[in-house]
């Protein structure tokens, strides 16, 4: 007589029954774990209207990565650093893997060689003119006969210099700027925009117009970076940047950055070899800044100073300040014998980081 297995293969049966049953669940755990892992944002905590980590005024960049994370299905964490170091900021987080992404960096092919890929344009950044609203504003011919604050060492400096029937009331920064046109020092500020717009909304009620300029050394394009191996991140991000062009216009409007039809002024000088100058699709004209750094917000612009990162892209195309001076880190303080001026130009700094 045949013995009865059929207890056995039951038992068989049921075993295989419960192997297939954790592997449908565990292979879609898998499946997911990559949209499960937040995306990392490398931002500065204090650098207002752009970055902060304060949770109730998180800044621009960063509400742009809030969103950038929901469209991807993604949380969001932070890589805190100081932005002010330039190039050093964007290899020790980025380039050392300690976030996935920075926003707000120039969408060129010099600003870090190869090491470094963008994502499409996301916005206009710039200088802009100030002044009292009702003024008619239009090129550098809108200037004459008028006192006009530009910040030393300044594309626009650099701009306005051979032009005798444009007074030139040089400043050392925005806000001395900003400071001039509410003395009464000038009739029209040529200053950077993003600054320009955070403080009229912040500090001087939203009194004066403000209007963005473009031509060459006086605007370009800002974008996402990425570390060169992410190029299937960078191409996630592509995709959902058409649809966030909406929130990141509201985010401008927020945040006091600038917006509207740009001045048009000559050319000023040729841009370097290998820059890159193209825009995305749905760009918004938003005056913006890469990698900026200020010392607290508009309200202690005071007794701190305020340092905008990455300028223009052939020299001067935003001054410095000196950064506030970290003794804990005096490996990290820009050269003493760079300039006996509290401004530097951005290029330079960025460059003596590479």
């Amino acid at each position: 007589m045949r013995p009865n297995h059929s207890g056995i293969g039951a038992s068989r049966n049921r075993a295989i029954a419960g192997l297939l049953t954790c592997a449908a669940l565990i292979v879609p755990v898998s499946l997911r774990a990559d949209e499960a892992q937040p995306l990392r944002l490398c931002a500065d905590p204090t650098n207002l209207p752009f970055s902060s980590d304060s949770p109730s005024q998180p800044g621009f960049y960063v509400e742009i990565g809030q969103a950038l994370a929901q469209a991807l299905g993604r949380p969001i964490a932070y890589d805190w650093y100081k932005s002010y170091f330039g190039k050093r900021t964007v290899r020790v987080t980025l380039l050392g893997k300690q976030c996935d992404a920075m926003i707000g960096l120039p969408r060129s092919e010099d600003f870090m060689g190869p090491a470094v890929i963008f994502s499409n344009a996301f916005a206009k950044q710039g200088y802009a003119l100030v002044a009292a609203k009702g003024q008619a504003l239009d090129g550098i011919d809108g200037l004459k006969g008028k006192r006009v604050a530009v910040q030393f060492a300044s594309t626009p400096q650099n701009l306005l210099a051979s032009r005798d029937d444009i007074q030139k009331v040089t400043v050392l920064s925005p806000e001395q700027g900003m400071q001039a046109l509410d003395q009464g020092k000038a009739d029209v500020a040529f200053i950077w925009g993003p600054v320009a717009g955070w403080l009229n909304k912040t500090s001087y009620g939203d009194r004066y117009q403000i209007q963005l300029t473009e031509g060459e050394g006086l605007s370009w394009d800002a974008a996402i970076g990425f570390a060169k191996t992410s190029t299937e991140l960078r191409d996630r991000v592509d995709a959902v940047l058409p649809q966030l062009q909406g929130t990141i216009g509201a985010l401008a409007v927020k945040y006091g950055l600038p917006t509207g039809q740009p001045a048009r002024f000559g050319a000023t000088r040729a841009m370097p070899a290998g820059t890159t100058t193209g825009t995305g699709p749905g760009v918004t004209q938003t005056a913006n800044v890469v990698a900026t750094e200020t010392k607290g917000d508009a309200a202690a612009r005071g007794r701190r100073g305020r340092r905008l990162g990455q300028g223009d892209l052939q020299r001067n195309l935003c001054a410095l300040p000196r950064p506030r001076r970290d003794p804990e880190r005096a490996e990290d303080r820009p050269a003493a014998a760079a300039s006996p001026l509290r401004r530097r130009d951005a290029r330079e700094v960025l460059d003596d980081r590479a």
